[in-house]
This record gives structure tokens, sequence and C-alpha cells, in this order.
């Protein structure tokens, strides 16, 4: 087990929750928590045993913990229930929620000083994700409080705030010790193999990304959005 303190640890777990619960508020749907739920346990039970730390497989252990979450938040985006589902969540909450990138970085930032993921993948490196979590509750102000900015305004935040995302998920995948690693080879990205931190690429991420995509989708189809959610 990665020597890292119980502190990190207990705000990584905070963060996680605190995530899941900013995501049901933006449609109370019971199901979310039990679904995701069921998903964090599977996800920290192979994080104990260590499954995600063997490296050299094909595919890599580490795409594992991503790539199931990320294909069904794309599988929701070509089904009919699923676009329903999109299309009723409160657009408010969807951009609140971006606050969690807060802690993350600052959680990252003590990893990387623990050794376990590199300089690369904080805001002293490379990752400028902490813009997003920063600026989330300042776009929930301007544009669902004061009514400052408008729908053109919020679409184009979402489309920045994904790109720093996705960034920092190339950075990421591209540290992570498996057969495709280009960076970051004296201090690769092997601290999100471990528990609790197994959630942040498992759960945070894909509900990060997914919020995103909603948010997106449901400006870009309907113009008159705002007016109806304020």
């Amino acid at each position: 087990m990665a020597e890292v303190s119980i502190f990190i640890s207990l705000a990584l777990i905070a963060t996680t929750i605190l995530t899941v619960w900013l995501f049901f508020k933006t449609s109370h749907y019971k199901n979310i928590l039990y679904g995701i739920g069921i998903w964090m346990v599977i996800v920290a039970f192979l994080g104990i045993t260590g499954f995600y730390q063997k490296s050299g497989t094909l595919p890599p252990r580490f795409v594992l913990l991503i790539a199931p979450t990320i294909l069904f938040v794309l599988f929701l985006f070509t089904q009919k229930k699923g676009k329903n589902f999109i299309d009723q969540l409160h657009l408010k909450w969807l951009t609140l929620l971006h606050v969690v990138r807060i802690p993350v970085e600052f959680i990252l930032y003590a990893v990387f000083l623990e050794g376990l993921i590199p300089d690369l993948m904080t805001f002293d490196g490379y990752n400028y994700d902490i813009i997003s979590g920063i600026t989330s509750p300042i776009m929930y102000y301007l544009v669902f409080v004061k009514k400052k900015l408008g729908r053109k305004g919020l679409l184009v935040w979402n489309f920045i705030c994904l790109a720093l995302l996705i960034n920092i998920l190339t950075i990421a995948a591209l540290s992570a010790k498996s057969p495709f690693q280009q960076l970051a080879f004296d201090q690769p990205n092997v601290g999100v193999t471990y528990f609790p931190f197994v959630w942040l690429p498992a759960v945070i991420v894909p509900i990060v990304l997914f919020s995103h995509l909603a948010s997106i989708r449901q400006l870009t189809r309907n113009k008159q959005l705002l007016s109806q959610q304020l």
C-alpha cells in the first residue's frame, strides 16, 4: 500500500462524496446514488486488492479505471431514455458541481509531494484544471444569480473547461505505468491506482465530464433554457 497520509485520503473520500451529492442534486434521481454507490464499492475493492497496480498488461489496468464509466457516459448520449434524462437535469447544479475541481487539484499536489504522481499532473506543472473549479461558482453567480451572463457565455465556459479536463486526462494517461507511457518516467502516475484515489478517475472524472457534455447539449439545443431554469 502506498504511503499517503490519512488526511489526504480522507480529503479524497470527502471530495468524492461531495461530487456524487452535487450530481444527485442535478436531478434528485435516487437510482443515480445506487448505481454510483455500487460502482464505487467495486472499484474500491479492486483498488484495495492491488488489481489496478499491475503494470505491463494489455489493456493497461489504468485504462480499466476510467474506460467503463466513460463508455457508459457516451452510451447515454446515444439512447432516447438517456437523452431524456440528460435534458431534464438542472443546469445550475451542473455548473456549480465543478467547484469540486478545487480540492481535487490540491489533493493531486499532495499526492505528487508523496512521490506518487508526476509534477506534470499538478497546477505546478501543466494541469490548469483548477481554473475550472475557481470559475465554477463565479459562473454560477453571474449566470443564475446576477443574470449578467447568458447562454453563449456559459457555453463557451463549458467548452474551455472541457478542454482543460481533456488536457489533464491526456497527461495522466501518458504518465501512467503502461506499455504506452510517454511522460514522467522518473515519477510516473501510480497514485490513482491505490484506494481511495481510484475514485478520482473512476468516479469524479466521469461525473465532471458528463456534466460538461450534458450542459453543452442543453445549451446548444434550447436557446430559452436559461430563462426556463432561472
